[in-house]
């Protein structure tokens, strides 16, 4: 380093006396909104010095950009960004988006108070979780419904109200990590239960269930494997099978069913899997489910089922440690409102729009943004071509959905430094680069953020000139 640079970087001001002379300047702005701001610009003032872009400065520059730190808005770490990848519920990236529909009902509750325990009509304490009862029972057909903060909460309250210090009996081909190494067994382990494992990992017979069944058991487990397949020699019980054997000893049987499935898929080429609706009708007397996978609301642990055994999760001290607030109970009820007209759940539904989006439609929204590319970028090199999606967040594990993509190249950019760049730009897109191509997934870019992409590559084009 020359000298002139260490002389002018010995003319900064001390942190501390900084600190002090800004504050008189702006006396409404908290001490520790300053002290960033200060930090941030001498930051910024060193770098360029050492740079070359500064040879000299004033107090009135260090005050300029001060100001500039305090008027801009904040950096906040967690960020929007743009899927590209085609993993519609992306666990990395915040899984289900809600709908747009639901903003006006978080708005109203988020910026004013709320009913949240407040019963209107009789002037005293309520339930904050009456605001959801009976629009879930009737699209379920249940008899109660409880939320907590996730479905792992959901099932190891279930569990803990239902069959503490009892034995819960389970199939070892179901003995899942749900993520995140959360496992089934220590959940169980958590909930007070004893894990009495029956079966194999291929085939687990009604009759393992029966033998394994004492007079210190609890509860049956039914756990979908929704994250992962048993292909070749399998067998398991029915529901039916399994609700008529809990019925003849009398015992609950509880079905962990994960992905919150309301309607049935197949006809967007997705194999078949079991609804709640299904699920309680075929005799389950506790399903639990999660908010933000293929229902498409917020991140939720939903309960529904019998009266008598939600009644006894109510009555559980850990509730109130699991309980959800107001923002994901509005979430939740906007979005469940939304579940009442089919059609209308599909068209507002970011999750069930991506997943019943039509080919054709993926090709129409690749050819305007490669339009785009082509005609207002320069050195990027935009093709359409066949891809695959997932659904991802666990759900339809190996099944993939034809799709359509923009295979991205630039003329000053190898495909790991352009995924890069992508990535680290003012709204990173996440693409993902496949059989050396970067694909940017039409099935989960919405058009709107067609313009953001474009200014993206504008901006990396700019850096070249």
């Amino acid at each position: 380093m020359n000298e002139n640079k260490q002389n002018l970087l010995k003319t900064l001001p001390q942190i501390d006396k900084l600190v002090k002379e800004t504050s008189l300047r702006y006396q409404e702005i908290s001490v520790l909104e300053i002290k960033q701001a200060c930090q941030q610009a001498l930051s910024s003032i060193r770098q360029e010095i050492l740079s070359d872009q500064l040879t000299s400065v004033t107090v009135s520059d260090i005050f300029e950009k001060i100001n500039t730190c305090l008027t801009t808005e904040p950096d906040y770490h967690l960020t929007s960004v743009i899927n590209a990848t085609g993993t519609i519920l992306h666990t990395n990236l915040g899984r289900s988006l809600l709908s747009k529909k639901v903003r006006n009902h978080l708005n109203d509750v988020a910026y004013h108070y709320c009913n949240l325990e407040y019963d209107v009509n009789e002037g005293k304490r309520g339930s904050r979780y009456q605001h959801l009862t009976e629009i879930v029972k009737d699209l379920t057909g249940a008899e109660d419904v409880l939320v907590v903060n996730n479905n792992a909460a959901a099932i190891m309250l279930a569990l803990r109200a239902i069959a503490n210090d009892k034995e819960i009996i389970v199939s070892r081909g179901e003995l899942v990590e749900i993520g995140g190494s959360f496992r089934i067994p220590e959940v169980i382990k958590l909930s007070g239960g004893t894990l009495v494992e029956v079966g194999t990992t291929n085939k687990t017979h009604l009759t393992d269930y029966k033998q394994a069944i004492t007079e210190n058991t609890g509860a049956l487990l039914k756990v979908h494997t929704s994250n992962y397949r048993l292909i070749g020699f399998t067998e398991q019980p029915s529901l039916e099978e399994m609700a008529s054997l809990a019925k003849q000893k009398q015992l609950p049987l509880v079905n962990d069913l994960g992905s919150g499935l309301f309607f049935d898929l197949q006809k967007f080429g997705l194999p078949y899997e079991p609804t709640i609706q299904e699920a309680l009708s075929k005799g389950c007397d506790i399903v639990t489910f999660s908010g933000d996978k293929l229902l498409g609301g917020p991140q939720a642990g939903i309960i529904v089922g019998k009266r008598e055994w939600i009644e006894k999760m109510r009555q559980d001290q850990l509730l109130r440690a699991l309980r959800v607030d107001k923002l994901t109970l509005a979430a939740l009820e906007a979005t469940f409102m939304l579940y009442q007209n089919k059609e209308q759940a599909f068209a507002n539904i970011p999750t069930l729009k991506m997943i019943s989006k039509d080919l054709t439609i993926c090709h129409e929204e690749a050819s305007q943004l490669k339009k785009a590319i082509d005609d207002k970028t320069i050195g990027f090199r935009a093709q359409i071509v066949p891809s695959k999606s997932n659904i991802g967040g666990g759900s339809f594990p190996e099944e993939e959905m034809n799709s359509v993509a923009i295979s991205l190249s630039s003329d000053n950019y190898s495909l790991i430094e352009l995924e890069e760049k992508l990535r680290k730009g003012s709204i990173p897109i996440i693409s993902r680069i496949y059989q050396n191509q970067l694909l940017l997934d039409c099935r989960t870019i919405d058009p709107s953020e067609h313009q953001l992409i474009l200014n993206e590559l504008i901006t990396l084009q700019g850096a070249n000139e």
